[in-house]
């Protein structure tokens, strides 16, 4: 019996005396005496004991607990019962043992073994491995340690995978960085760009430079809006040589551009009584306000103030804005023989306050006085890039030339229009234009139209209460019969606003552009003795509300033609 019993301190321990084919340890048998020995000290040996038979019992049937006979049972080699946890030592003694199926006992007859067999595995307790088993007994095959040979690669081999793989790796980690770093490098470019492009537009929309929104364009679109605009006429006084030079200076804070609207002297104005004079004559006569009153009514704007210049403040201001720059288109000879030209004909030139007076009022000898206005725009151009952008900056400078101002323009109000003129100038958000004027001194048709329109922002309105409307005349007639229809309609109590000569034609009109001023246009029909059916809607001057045709059937009163 190679088991042994290591849970029982009384059973004597077998000695190993080798391991069998399958490398389980074989135990020597316990000799008779130790067995007989230890049988004597087994708590357990009395009731394994083989008793007398009694009551017909014999020996080789089993035990009945209950006294009752037990049927005989063949003796068995191979088989065992279900449940013997003392098989092993019952069948070295020969004992009986108990059923736990059919509460009959097993009786087994000791047998003499030259040879331990190998005993059945008995179930070891929880956590202590049991012995090992053939591996015929668990269907596996046999393997035994020669069987297998375990190779050791060379530890330089090894090294070489090993480095291989980390430069594998490695490569594969480069070239996943460098992609990852491409990636971010193309969106990194594609927000910068983005970035740019917005950037660009809004500087572009800012600066009016769309295509399709450029700031001349929106100036157009928005030409034909409701706009603000601040005007002041400037009047420049030649106290050496005589004569004035008039312009209008423009200042349109809604489409942010600044304008100089230069006046010819030719220009016929109404007077207060209602008679026709020349601009330059309502400056000398009837001075700043009755001047700045004839031309709002002709132009159909309105003027926020006057500004006397005289050539002496322009030669200051010059000096003190330091000098101005402009290209000039003559050369201006000096007052004093032999003295070098006070203004050299060329681009970029550089003039103190003494040269600019003299080239704002030079005028050749037969020049249109068209050349010389040109002049005294560029003058005023150039001041205006030079002074400041800052309304009491401006006011403490026009204190310091000492001048003697309009009421209607003090050095407060007049230095907030030269501020804002100023910045147009410098931005090159600035043009200048002649109005035009025909010999007789009217406004020309279609050209005055668009300075008047566009520029002054020239709009006839109703007339307040009590106003006078408004009335301009083309003479038709080829008889001169301007200066009679203007006299008529002033002791009508309308306001003439200038008079033109066109080409003769035989019947009169009477024209309104709006519904609101039909009415008007059939009482200044009836006050010339024109009949009704010569009213008509159509296109009336800019700066008039009604404009009066006279054909040859008009009849000059007085005349007995």
């Amino acid at each position: 019996m190679n088991d042994q019993n290591p849970y029982d301190p009384y059973y004597p321990q077998p000695q190993i005396i080798g391991y069998d084919e399958y490398g389980q340890p074989v135990y020597q048998q316990v000799p008779p005496q130790a067995q007989q020995s230890y049988d004597a000290y087994d708590p357990y040996a009395a009731q394994q004991q083989p008793q007398a038979p009694q009551q017909g019992q014999q020996q080789g049937y089993g035990y009945d607990a209950y006294g009752q006979p037990a049927q005989p049972q063949q003796p068995q080699t191979s088989q065992r019962p279900p449940y013997d946890p003392y098989g092993q030592q019952g069948q070295q003694q020969g004992y009986g043992y108990p059923s736990y199926e059919t509460g009959q006992q097993w009786a087994v007859q000791p047998e003499a073994a030259p040879a331990p067999a190998p005993a059945a595995p008995v179930a070891a307790p929880a956590g202590v491995p049991g012995p090992r088993s053939a591996p015929e007994d668990r269907g596996e095959r046999d393997y035994r340690t020669e069987q297998f040979s375990f190779i050791e690669e060379p530890d330089e081999d090894s090294e070489d995978v090993i480095d291989w793989l980390k430069f594998t790796e490695s490569r594969s980690e480069r070239r996943e960085e460098a992609r990852r770093r491409g990636r971010n490098r193309v969106v990194a470019l594609i927000v910068v760009l983005a970035l740019a492009a917005v950037g660009g537009v809004g500087y572009l929309w800012s600066a009016g430079k769309l295509p399709g929104l450029s700031s001349e364009e929106q100036k157009q679109n928005t030409a034909t809006g409701p706009q603000k605009r601040d005007t002041i006429v400037v009047h420049l006084h030649d106290l050496k040589g005589g004569g004035t030079s008039t312009a209008l200076l423009v200042d349109n804070t809604t489409t942010g551009q600044g304008t100089t609207v230069l006046l010819p002297n030719a220009l016929s104005v109404s007077t207060e009584d209602g008679t026709s004079t020349t601009l330059a004559k309502s400056v000398e006569d009837d001075g700043s306000s009755g001047t700045r009153e004839s031309l709002g009514n002709l132009l159909g704007t309105e003027i926020a103030g006057t500004w006397r210049l005289d050539t002496p403040y322009l030669e200051n201001l010059v000096e003190i804005v330091s000098n101005i720059d402009l290209t000039t288109d003559v050369t201006v000879p000096s007052d004093k023989k032999g003295e070098d030209p006070l203004v050299t004909k060329g681009e970029n030139q550089t003039l103190n306050g003494r040269a600019a007076v003299a080239y704002a009022t030079y005028r050749a000898p037969g020049e249109a006085e068209a050349k010389q206005l040109q002049r005294f725009g560029q003058v005023m151009y150039a001041v205006l890039r030079k002074m400041s952008d800052d309304p009491k900056a401006n006011a403490d400078t026009i204190a310091t030339l000492v001048m003697i101002l309009d009421p209607s323009l003090p050095e407060k109000d007049l230095g907030a229009s030269l501020a804002g003129l100023a910045k147009h100038a410098k931005g090159g958000d600035y043009k200048t234009a002649v109005l035009p004027v025909q010999q007789d001194g009217s406004l020309g048709e279609g050209a005055a139209d668009s300075v008047v329109t566009d520029i002054l922002g020239g709009k006839v309105t109703l007339p307040e209460q009590g106003g006078a409307v408004r009335v301009s005349v083309r003479d038709a007639t080829g008889k001169d019969a301007t200066e009679a229809a203007r006299v008529v309609l002033v002791n009508g109590g309308f306001a003439f606003v200038g008079g033109t000569e066109t080409d003769t034609r035989k019947s009169s009109q009477v024209l309104y552009g709006d519904d609101a001023q039909k009415g008007t246009a059939v009482e200044v029909a009836k006050t010339l003795g024109l009949p009704e059916s010569a009213v008509k809607k159509g296109e009336p001057a800019g700066n008039a509300a009604v404009t009066v045709v006279l054909g040859q059937d008009y009849k000059i009163p007085g005349s007995k033609k």
